[in-house]
């Protein structure tokens, strides 16, 4: 089977990219006799490259069964490269353009999870004519710090704690300078804690894994990989996905967001998660191509 491994990009999580394709490309050639891997680089401009020549898009795709999105952020999370592999009718891992989009979209993705009663920080959504009079509200409405996020992005790109309203206005700004809309969002402490999805594994329609059990109660273990899965599946995700959570000394669960494509390196969560049920990177691999195609 010939899989593409697409990485790199235009966006600012390049570097996290590569990591991301390297690992998957390092699983695939282990098996030489089941996978061809290609790995197909994309620059910063947005160039397709593949060994080491520059070619379009359309002369990639025709070589190969299957795309191995790993590219995280702008182009390979807002759906534009999905949109190109479901027109020339390539089959990809992780979710479609629409859910891939939602999920990368803070506000809407929180407007999701309120309308399926899973429990998320207070916030408020600024467009890019917020005024001054929209902010003194925001101060005065909320208990601070509070958290500034860009609508779009992932991870910790653009994000601030403002504890002032100096600090406000001037993380609002420069959050806008990420984004075209800003959440201010209420600050809930507690610990922090992260679940992953994966479909159709060992048996189960919907499988996770949340490292270090022993952190919590047996009952708000269970809460946090419920909502994980009711997160997976109200963002209409597909394959795997991970949901970040803070749980607060009184044992309440907040669900923060869910990536639908999170990084993959040998230091990253989601290959840690692996590591705390056993199962192996290959195994992994291995069954998201499989159930992609």
């Amino acid at each position: 089977m010939r899989i593409a491994v697409l990485r790199g990009g235009p966006s600012n999580h390049y570097d996290t990219s590569l990591g991301t394709g390297e690992f998957v490309l390092s699983v695939l050639r282990e098996e030489p006799e089941k996978y061809r891997p290609l790995d197909i680089f994309i620059s910063k401009d947005g160039e397709w490259h593949m060994m080491g020549k520059v070619c379009e898009p359309h002369h990639v795709l025709r070589h190969v069964d299957l795309v191995w999105n790993a590219l995280h952020g702008e182009y390979g999370e807002d759906g534009k490269l999905n949109q190109l592999l479901s027109k020339l009718n390539i089959p990809y891992t992780g979710s479609s353009a629409l859910h891939l989009a939602l999920a990368m979209n803070k506000d809407l993705s929180k407007a999701v999870f309120e309308a399926n009663d899973l429990p998320t920080p207070r916030h408020r959504t600024l467009l890019g004519d917020a005024s001054h009079q929209d902010l003194l509200e925001i101060f005065r409405e909320y208990l601070h710090p509070v958290m500034i996020k860009p609508v779009k992005g992932r991870e910790n790109l653009g994000i601030k704690r403002a504890g002032s309203f100096e600090e406000l206005q001037n993380f609002v700004a420069e959050a806008f300078k990420h984004a075209d809309r800003v959440l201010v969002e209420e600050l809930v402490r507690g610990e922090d804690v992260r679940c992953a999805v994966v479909e159709n594994l060992r048996g189960k329609k919907l499988y996770t894994f949340l490292p270090d059990p022993a952190k919590f109660k047996s009952e708000t273990h269970k809460e946090i990989e419920h909502m994980a899965e009711r997160a997976h599946l109200a963002l209409g995700l597909r394959h795997y996905s991970s949901s970040d959570f803070v749980v607060t000394p009184k044992g309440k669960v907040y669900l923060l967001e869910t990536n639908a494509l999170p990084s993959l390196t040998h230091n990253s969560h989601l290959h840690q998660s692996f590591k705390s049920v056993g199962l192996s990177p290959k195994e992994f691999v291995s069954h998201i191509v499989s159930i992609a195609v």
